[in-house]
């Protein structure tokens, strides 16, 4: 005989825990998406397009460009933005799909499944919006030596990726080395 109270009382668990991880993954996404959309937008209508504005002399400008490849002016031509745009897409569906598979307990995931898709997310609103590119606007270096610019949107993937290298790392110590 099955107890239904214990039962009904695990099945409520989890509908909080599925909740709460919902809340966290959704809360987290829509202010990376937001932050990355706001400084755009800001950058957009203070700054003139290629003309550095030094904010920490020559090692930190604002210097507005457009993007029209991936991370790190990666390009493929005519149809990159479209390429890029499929592309967004589709890890987009993935990360909803591991972010629905991760469990409540896994917060790191949680949180850098939602940064890089909240990432993925801020870029893919530029690409749709103009096909010009990606707005950039974050330039760091020292002279002629500089780091490709980059905006909000590429700081949350890079470290949602990190995050969830850290994560997978973790989680593979955790099972030892006969988890293979």
């Amino acid at each position: 005989m099955t107890d239904s109270t214990g039962a009904a009382g695990t099945a409520a668990a989890f509908e909080a825990q599925e909740r709460r991880k919902l809340t966290l993954y959704t809360l987290l996404l829509v202010f990376i998406v937001a932050l990355d959309v706001v400084t755009k937008m800001v950058v957009q209508r203070t700054l003139v397009l290629y003309d550095p504005v030094p904010v920490l002399g020559d090692v930190f400008r604002l210097t507005y460009i457009y993007n029209p490849g991936a991370a790190f002016g990666l390009h493929l031509g005519d149809y990159s933005r479209f390429i890029f745009l499929t592309l967004t897409v589709v890890a987009v569906i993935v990360l909803f799909l591991w972010y629905r598979a991760t469990p409540w307990h896994d917060r790191l995931r949680l949180v850098a499944i939602a940064a890089v898709t909240g990432g993925a997310l801020g870029n893919m609103i530029d690409r749709v919006r103009s096909s010009r590119g990606v707005v950039d606007f974050l330039d760091i270096g020292v002279g002629a030596v500089r780091w490709p610019v980059f905006n909000v949107a590429d700081i949350a993937v890079t470290v949602g990726a990190v995050l969830l290298a850290l994560s997978l790392w973790t989680e593979e110590t955790a099972s030892g080395p006969d988890a293979f």
